[in-house]
């Protein structure tokens, strides 16, 4: 589904991402992480181009971009490999001018030109499936954390995306709150939809993810089933990084 090669980002002059080789099956669930400023939300980003690589290969689904510093890329470009995602943001991001549902149904009418009453019916869809069709006419701000981000998922599904990016879901969330966000998205996961998130949070990881990559420092360290990278990781930094987080694995395994 999502296929990166010799994917190089820099921020003046300071590279972020070094020679990123990745591929993404269709149907999984792959979880980035690191620690903070490893290149996880930048490598996200590269991949729907709200940042563009200088560097490499981009491949989603049928879709196909190479990355030159001397070339630009194109509105048209950015356009038709957008169309294949879709962004969950830390911060939720939703228009706090805007209801619920018109939340929802703003992409769909403005850039994918649906009727109002065709995005309507999606947005109503979506929102039963996350559990906030009872919301559909509040404000953002009269919303909790959890809700406000369980309407940010239906947004981003709204325009059925092959592949669904997710930039630390659940780390502006208090734990009981980001269970709610958790159980989204781990059925979204049951029905076959392909996610990529950066995460801190390794109980996410390790309870969704079928795949776990480590960077630091703005490459990859190690790849691997979450089983093995979480129980039998062959690296000594990528032993060293689980190794401070392991009370937030799943009780049944053992380190």
């Amino acid at each position: 589904m999502i296929k990166l090669s010799s994917i190089e980002k820099q921020f003046d002059g300071n590279p972020v991402l070094k020679n990123i080789n990745l591929t993404i099956n269709e149907g999984s669930v792959t979880a980035l992480i690191g620690p903070s400023g490893s290149g996880k939300s930048t490598l996200l980003r590269c991949i729907n181009l709200l940042e563009i690589p200088q560097a490499g290969e981009l491949t989603i689904g049928n879709e196909h971009l190479s990355f030159s510093g001397s070339q630009r890329v194109s509105r048209k470009d950015i356009r038709r490999i957008c169309q294949q995602t879709g962004m969950v943001f830390q911060n939720f991001q939703l228009f706090p001018h805007l209801t619920v549902i018109e939340n929802i149904m703003e992409g769909l009418v403005t850039v994918h030109k649906q009727r109002p009453a065709q995005a309507r019916e999606r947005a109503e869809e979506l929102l039963k499936k996350v559990g906030m069709i009872h919301k559909r006419d509040a404000w953002p701000a009269t919303l909790s954390g959890g809700q406000q981000q369980r309407v940010a998922i239906a947004r981003a599904l709204a325009p059925s995306p092959k592949v669904l990016l997710c930039d630390e879901p659940t780390s502006a969330l208090d734990p009981e709150l980001s269970l709610e966000v958790v159980a989204v998205l781990k059925d979204l996961a049951k029905e076959g939809m392909t996610m990529l998130m950066a995460t801190h949070d390794l109980r996410l990881a390790a309870n969704i993810a079928n795949h776990v990559v480590f960077l630091e420092a703005g490459e990859i360290v190690e790849t691997g089933t979450s089983r093995d990278l979480f129980t039998r990781a062959e690296k000594p930094r990528t032993k060293a990084f689980i190794s401070t987080l392991t009370d937030t694995l799943p009780d049944s395994w053992e380190i």
